[in-house]
């Protein structure tokens, strides 16, 4: 028998019924007491039950009498619900018989509530009262005594209650904390099941779910469980391990962390998006490679020059001084190989001088609408040009490398296509969120063998006399600057060059603002303020609403950034009708049903937490996110 169902077994010994909703209303667990009790048919005593239909089941049976307006009734006992607030109260049903009910929220969302049949107790509790004029003075001096004790029994449990209402709130804080945080913290039992989850592995692994507690980790991760498997096995075994690994499915970079826990058997889970901090080691490390090739042929190349400028002299005054013909030939192609040694030289000079990628941004219709201008008059009659992408706005590249290396690449296509004419084809489009992916195709021969495995060595060529092999060796520079890739393949027909840059878009708003930050916590302040500063804006910060009015008066403030709840007697969701002459944006961790929600969200925009710093950027300026079009 497994674990599930031993802990099924053991609810249902329990006299009272128990039944436990998750954050989304959906019945998470049962005993057969909560079906019994209120009589519940098969469909809403499962599993994922749905909460407002156990309400309405139990209107239409008469468990609340008499209701005016099932549909409000409802309505209200759902909007309770998603309040996730602690209760206790006691009710006569329908049937005459008393039960009492206490709920309590859960960490994780949700709430348990257990149902009690007290009908007997308070039986004897109006007996007792009936007969208390029969009560001897002994017994009434008890009752005095007990109901003394009981009233401290209950000023210890409300002091009970204040701390687990503290220990909520902390608890809610640090797992706000965590999930504002721009990585995946996750735990899983010895098992491999989730048991916690800080929701963040789809922003780390797009494509990948959110909500994960509860499934196993091959379920979460898909094919990249393989890559993961060793490692988890090896903390499950108590060894703590860090690795990278590339994401298929997203091509992302994942650096990963895996902690055996040393309580009880798991492992905690630690995962961050690398993509960037790789492709800026990529061009780091080919930067050096380069700075390295540059001094070991900068000597050669300025011996090799002067040997050149002996041979150009030499050949010159032999030239003039040899009246034979046959020397004349002999003479003038000599000459001609030392000046075609000459450019070799300068094009060796342009790859190995010091080159830096200078991103900034650059507007893709533009660029486009350009690189088509300067191509087209180098195509011949028979060869067009087709210049396509999904989308238009902002990206941060080094338009001039770019350019350079997107017209060597329609040029080599323009070879390849040759007299017979064709079509060359170039695409761009965002891959995954990750790259920036620029296809050229042509329909020429392709590629051969020999080619797909040499085209990017240097001085490769397959052109003959009239190519230096340096075209595609210059484009694969160009791309390990910047941290990218380079893929030569065959279409069908045609040649396909594939170029893979990391995607950076440039979405800022026009100017910089000065942006007033109203929010309590300092972590989150912290954090929130790093996202407005990253984006180029100017912030000044406050924790209530009052030092929010008192700097709004000597500042010229652009935009107010303020959560629901702040400290001091006034809420943040006061401050539209405090500034009514400013924009006013709010924020909020509670839930969209909260009546405090409701109300911010009657007088002001609200943005629900956690959010991303591209989200926050779409919140407060939305006009600057650029919109899917078809580039010319």
């Amino acid at each position: 028998m497994d674990k599930d169902a031993l802990t099924q077994a053991g609810l249902n010994l329990i006299q009272q019924a128990l039944s436990i909703y998750d954050r989304d209303l959906r019945l998470a667990v049962s005993n057969r007491r909560f079906a019994e009790m209120f009589d519940l048919p098969l469909r809403l005593r499962q599993p994922g039950a749905r909460f407002d239909e156990t309400i309405r089941h139990l209107v239409e049976a008469g468990e609340y009498g008499v209701v005016e307006d099932p549909a409000a009734f409802v309505q209200a006992r759902v909007d309770q619900a998603r309040a996730f607030a602690p209760h206790y109260m006691e009710r006569t049903r329908a049937n005459g018989r008393t039960i009492s009910v206490e709920g309590a929220p859960l960490p994780q969302g949700g709430w348990v509530t257990v149902y009690t049949d007290i009908t007997a107790v308070k039986a004897q509790e109006l007996l007792l009262r009936t007969r208390s004029e029969l009560l001897s003075g002994e017994v009434l001096r008890r009752s005095e005594a007990l109901a003394a004790t009981n009233r401290e029994l209950a000023a210890t449990n409300a002091a009970l209650e204040e701390a687990r209402r503290e220990l909520t709130e902390m608890e809610a804080r640090t797992r706000l904390t965590a999930e504002m945080m721009p990585a995946h913290i996750a735990r899983v039992d010895a098992a491999g099941r989730y048991t916690y989850s800080n929701r963040r592995l789809s922003q780390v692994m797009p494509g990948r779910p959110s909500d994960i507690v509860g499934l196993h980790i091959s379920e979460a991760l898909g094919p990249a469980y393989a890559r993961v498997l060793p490692h988890l096995e090896r903390a499950l075994a108590g060894e703590q391990n860090l690795f990278e690994f590339t994401d298929e499915g997203s091509s992302r970079r994942i650096r990963a962390v895996f902690t055996p826990d040393p309580l009880e058997r798991g492992v905690y889970i630690l995962s961050l998006d690398v993509t960037e901090e790789t492709q800026a080691r990529a061009a780091l490390q080919h930067g050096r490679r380069r700075e390295m090739a540059a001094q070991l042929t900068s000597g050669l190349a300025h011996d090799f020059a002067n040997l050149l400028t002996i041979i150009l002299g030499m050949m010159s005054k032999l030239q003039r001084l040899a009246p034979d013909p046959e020397a004349q030939r002999l003479v003038a192609g000599t000459i001609q190989a030392a000046r075609r040694g000459g450019v070799l030289l300068d094009r060796i000079a342009n790859i190995t001088s010091p080159r830096a990628w200078r991103p900034e941004p650059v507007d893709l219709r533009a660029f486009l609408r350009d690189l088509a201008t300067l191509a087209r008059p180098s195509l011949p009659e028979g060869i067009t040009l087709e210049v396509t992408a999904p989308r238009s706005g902002a990206y941060l590249l080094d338009a001039g490398l770019v350019q350079d290396a997107a017209l060597n690449l329609i040029l080599n296509a323009r070879d390849a296509c040759g007299a017979a004419g064709g079509r060359i084809t170039l695409t761009l489009r965002e891959l995954r969120d990750t790259w920036l992916e620029l296809v050229v195709r042509d329909t020429g021969p392709g590629f051969t063998p020999e080619a797909l495995a040499r085209g990017l060595d240097p001085f490769f060529t397959t052109k003959g006399g009239a190519g230096s092999g340096l075209g595609l060796a210059m484009v694969y520079d160009m791309v390990k600057l910047a941290g990218g890739t380079i893929k030569l393949a065959n279409d069908s027909p045609g040649a396909r060059v594939t170029l893979r840059l990391p995607l950076r878009r440039a979405v800022l708003p026009p100017r910089p603002h000065l942006v007033l930050l109203v929010e309590d916590d300092a972590d989150l302040r912290a954090g929130i303020r790093d996202m407005l500063t990253g984006m180029g804006q100017v912030v000044v910060e406050a924790a209530s609403v009052a030092e929010a009015l008192a700097l709004a008066e000597g500042l010229e403030i652009d935009l107010v950034l303020s959560d629901v709840l702040v400290e001091g007697a006034q809420p943040g969701s006061d401050l539209p009708g405090l500034l009514p002459h400013l924009p006013v944006r709010l924020m909020t961790s509670l839930p969209a049903g909260d009546p405090r929600h409701i109300r911010a969200a009657a007088c002001a925009p609200v943005l629900a937490k956690p959010f991303s710093q591209g989200q926050l950027a779409g919140f407060l300026w939305p006009e600057t996110q650029p919109a899917p079009e078809t580039a010319p």
